[in-house]
């Protein structure tokens, strides 16, 4: 079961609730008896691993299929003759 959290719109009291997702939202606040609104939080993302960056997706190539840093050493040689 989710816990959500609430917030009077009068006295400021915070408050959490662990409801079902069928379960009606709270309405009432609990220490003044006014109107509560449900409070949305983004979810947690946890990576997990060695590390996740971009050169681990994405490869450089040319072209022709070679990569750019080997086209870039063939040509350098090759103008020095």
């Amino acid at each position: 079961m989710p816990i959500y959290e609430y917030a009077c719109a009068s006295c400021g009291h915070r408050f959490e609730v662990k409801q079902r997702f069928s379960d009606e939202p709270v309405a009432t606040c609990p220490k003044c008896g006014q109107t509560v609104r449900r409070l949305l939080f983004p979810a947690g993302i946890i990576f997990k691993g060695s590390g996740f960056y971009i050169t681990d997706y994405k490869r450089s190539t040319s072209g022709d299929g070679k990569s750019e840093s080997k086209s870039e050493a063939v040509s350098s040689t090759s103008n020095k003759d």
